[in-house]
């Protein structure tokens, strides 16, 4: 089953040369340096080359954080942090405000902004793998594990890293908590799409299927609610995005609550199940619309025109028609359908 994921872009930062004349003594002092720079060079390189896969962002970013950490951490293995922490400005943009930099001078800054960045590149690598027509099982298996990494990265840039910053992060940008906390639950209910995918093309029992649509419907919600209090100019394609997702997933629960309520001879109950099913459905189609015409950070696409929503049209319509069909068959002929 073909996917379809909103993402905002990634941040930009302003190049550094690790060059500290006059402090930075001797040759392997320099060869850090000069490792430091080529190496934050390749992991930038990487957020925007097309064939990299995890494995390699994985090296590169090993590689970069474990240099990173002697401008953090002392390294006499002490409490202390190292003296080299404030000697680095770096600048980095952000996903919802564009082009305007925040600047700290803080090796910690760098390390969370940085680490965003690798978590982000892992749901653009998911987004790319899941819109694939004809997903294999173990390429919707590693859709799931990148997702569940990037998760997993911005609940501890969130949880470790982020109070440790001397100057607080900024209101409405990246690093601040609810925006971090909408990036990790949005990976969630992405994550459990697939699972739904899964359980569909397994047959799964149409009971379970709806309660995992719900549960994912509840997951964009709760996104969407985090973001509520956020400048709309910077945040209404991103609440669009996660509004009609909600409504997609739970007309997905409706239509499947139905099936299960047909397999119990609950006609009227399936029919009124479906008609819910098809009005959020309708309601999911215009959010479509609206966030086509939405401006903001992310793609300029048409939801509705793809194959992930199309499919879910369908099966409203054929599962109605169905329990309609099935309803008729029940009713004596001098009954009037109820």
């Amino acid at each position: 089953m073909t996917h379809w994921f909103h993402r905002n872009p990634l941040k930009a930062t302003a190049p550094v040369s690790f060059n500290y004349y006059g402090v930075v003594t001797g040759p392997s002092a320099s060869k850090i340096c000069n490792d430091l720079r080529s190496s934050r060079a390749r992991l930038l390189e990487l957020f925007t080359d097309l064939s990299c896969n995890p494995e390699m962002m994985k090296n590169a970013a090993d590689s970069y954080f474990s240099l990173l950490q002697g401008f953090i951490n002392s390294l006499d293995e002490s409490t202390q942090e190292s003296k080299l922490r404030y000697i680095q400005n770096f600048k980095w943009t952000d996903t919802l405000q564009g082009q305007v930099p925040s600047a700290q001078q803080d090796a910690v800054f760098e390390l969370i902004s940085m680490g965003f960045n690798v978590a982000l590149w892992h749901t653009k690598y998911a987004s790319r793998l899941a819109g694939k027509e004809n997903i294999t099982e173990d390429e919707a298996k590693e859709v799931h594990r990148s997702l569940k990494i990037a998760a997993g990265i911005f609940k501890h840039l969130k949880e470790s890293h982020i109070p440790k910053l001397i100057t607080p992060a900024e209101k409405g940008r990246d690093l601040e908590s609810r925006l971090i906390e909408a990036y990790v639950i949005q990976c969630q209910a992405e994550a459990q799409e697939v699972t739904i995918a899964r359980a569909i093309e397994l047959k799964h029992a149409p009971g379970l299927i709806a309660a995992l649509a719900y549960e994912t419907a509840n997951f964009y919600q709760k996104a969407d609610h985090t973001l509520s209090s956020l400048e709309p100019a910077y945040s209404a394609k991103w609440r669009k995005y996660l509004h009609l997702k909600m409504c997609f997933y739970t007309a997905y629960a409706y239509c499947y609550h139905g099936e299960t309520l047909l397999a119990s001879d609950k006609c009227g109950e399936a029919i009124r199940s479906l008609q819910e099913a098809e009005k959020l459905y309708a309601k999911a189609e215009a959010l479509c619309k609206e966030y086509g015409e939405t401006k903001g950070p992310g793609p300029t696409v048409k939801p509705s025109g793809h194959l992930f929503f199309r499919k879910l049209g369908n099966l409203v319509k054929n599962t109605l028609e169905k329990c309609q069909r099935e309803n008729g068959f029940i009713l004596n002929p001098n009954q009037k359908k109820k």
